[in-house]
């Protein structure tokens, strides 16, 4: 039987899904060390734990090394959007080069497996979606979500590294929105709000999963080196207008053409920063995802459904607090 690795690495680490991760992997008596990589001090104390705050846009081989690292986690992601071309590009850029620099910092420091977590996001939404979509659909990300398109060439990049490191596992993990009681980033931030703008005739079904489901997920991929693409979302859906009754917040359905018209009107005037009109696109297609392959690879069943998760969410002290 394979042994669990010894020691695993995180980077972005201080982020949301690195917290949680970290917190839940401490209890894991087989793993023997955990290195936490941000730019940013760690949010909790973790027992057994190596903190290092430096960007992994420079070569990290050195803490891998040293720590005996057998598995990396990679979250350090920038997830907000520019709002001209030049900030896009500069995030992408940094996105890019921070991956590229752990992978090849992983292949020196010989590192077997690496973890990535991606978004659905890179399915894009269209009006033609397969629903559900398994993680044989083809990627059709929305070039004007930065976010989604940065997830998609990162996917890209992977497979080129895994192509010309055939020794190294690589673990991609496809995950509608996370949420849960301690939630709060930009993703939370721009999607929910006091209002929301909906499409006449149009009520998509929408999919979350709960934080410290995903974590467990995150550790099984871990202890037992699974590799592959899954799909990861939580049981269940919620619709677009259970969701805007859930949050408490006002939707305004309109036709398409004044829709989008008065997206795209309020992110000129800088009235909103979230998004262009393409982001309704994202509430009116839905990517509804099929975890089918995770659940036969796993055997794990989600403690939380999609609905249950919202509602931790909405029930915390962190609904909209940022949204001012």
């Amino acid at each position: 039987m394979e042994q669990p690795p010894k020691s695993v690495a995180i980077t972005g680490a201080s982020g949301y899904v690195g917290a949680r991760l970290l917190r839940k992997l401490e209890d894991e008596e087989d793993i023997s060390k955990l290195v936490a990589i941000d730019t940013l001090p760690p949010t909790v104390p973790i027992r057994n734990m190596a903190a290092y705050r430096r960007s992994v846009t420079k070569p990290i081989d050195d803490v891998l090394s040293r720590h005996n690292v057998s598995t990396v986690v990679h979250l350090a992601f920038i997830a907000r959007r520019g709002r001209n071309r030049q900030e896009v590009d500069s995030v992408r850029e940094t996105n890019l080069a921070a991956l590229e620099s752990v992978l090849e910092s992983s292949a020196r420091a010989g590192v077997n497996h690496i973890v990535y977590l991606s978004s659905h996001t890179v399915y894009g939404a269209h009006a033609d979606n397969p629903v559900p979509l398994t993680d044989a659909a083809p990627l059709r990300p929305i070039p004007d979500f930065p976010y989604g398109y940065d997830k998609f060439l990162s996917e890209q990049m992977l497979q080129e590294f895994q192509e010309t490191h055939p020794d190294i596992a690589v673990t991609i993990l496809r995950s509608c929105m996370v949420l849960g009681p301690s939630a709060g980033n930009y993703i939370t931030t721009a999607f929910f709000r006091p209002w929301l703008l909906g499409v006449i005739d149009y009520n998509p079904p929408l999919q979350f999963i709960y934080e410290d489901d995903l974590a467990r997920i995150l550790t099984i991929v871990i202890q037992r080196r699974l590799t592959g693409i899954f799909n990861v979302a939580g049981d269940g859906v919620v619709f677009y207008k259970e969701f805007a009754e859930t949050i408490k917040s006002r939707l305004i359905n309109l036709p398409a053409f004044l829709a989008y018209g008065l997206a795209q009107l309020s992110w000129n005037l800088h009235l909103q920063r979230e998004s262009t009109a393409s982001g309704l696109d994202l509430v009116r297609y839905p990517m509804l995802l099929s975890t089918g392959k995770l659940h036969q690879a796993t055997g794990y069943r989600f403690w939380h459904t999609s609905m249950e998760t919202l509602s931790a969410f909405a029930n915390s002290s962190l609904l909209y607090q940022d949204t001012a």
